[in-house]
């Protein structure tokens, strides 16, 4: 069995950061070619129905910020969109990966502002949802 040297071990060493660069290189290659902010043609379609006994409804705003003075709507291609519950608007925000998060929740992401809804209905476990002060 042949002894392994310093040198060996640095030449394979070398050999490991320099493959794993590559790779890295390549995979954020790979990412910056997939598209990230979702354009006016991916606005999420209306939605109007009774979730665990609360109505629900959202579509999208017609122009300026939907009542909300929301962070969307601002030419970078991003959806604006009204949501209410039980008739009080749900301050929604979309995300430059796509994504939407609510004024309940700002930390859980969702595809869709019907799955933000949906989950602030969830969190708000019965209460009453408070309008914002602007």
């Amino acid at each position: 069995m042949q002894r392994l040297t310093r040198r060996d071990m640095v030449r394979r060493s070398v050999l490991v950061v320099a493959g794993t660069a590559l790779a890295g290189q390549t995979a954020v290659a790979t990412a910056d070619a997939a598209p990230r902010s979702p354009r006016a043609a991916d606005v999420p379609p209306a939605f109007d129905e009774t979730y665990l006994g609360r109505h629900i409804e959202g579509w999208p705003a017609e122009g300026g910020h939907g009542g909300h003075g929301g962070h969307a709507g601002d030419g970078h291609g991003l959806v604006e969109f009204v949501v209410r519950i039980d008739n009080d608007d749900l301050h929604v925000m979309q995300n430059a990966d796509g994504t939407w998060i609510s004024v309940i929740d700002h930390y859980e992401t969702h595809p869709t502002p019907r799955d933000v809804a949906r989950a602030a209905v969830r969190d708000l476990n019965g209460a009453s949802l408070v309008p914002l002060a602007v």
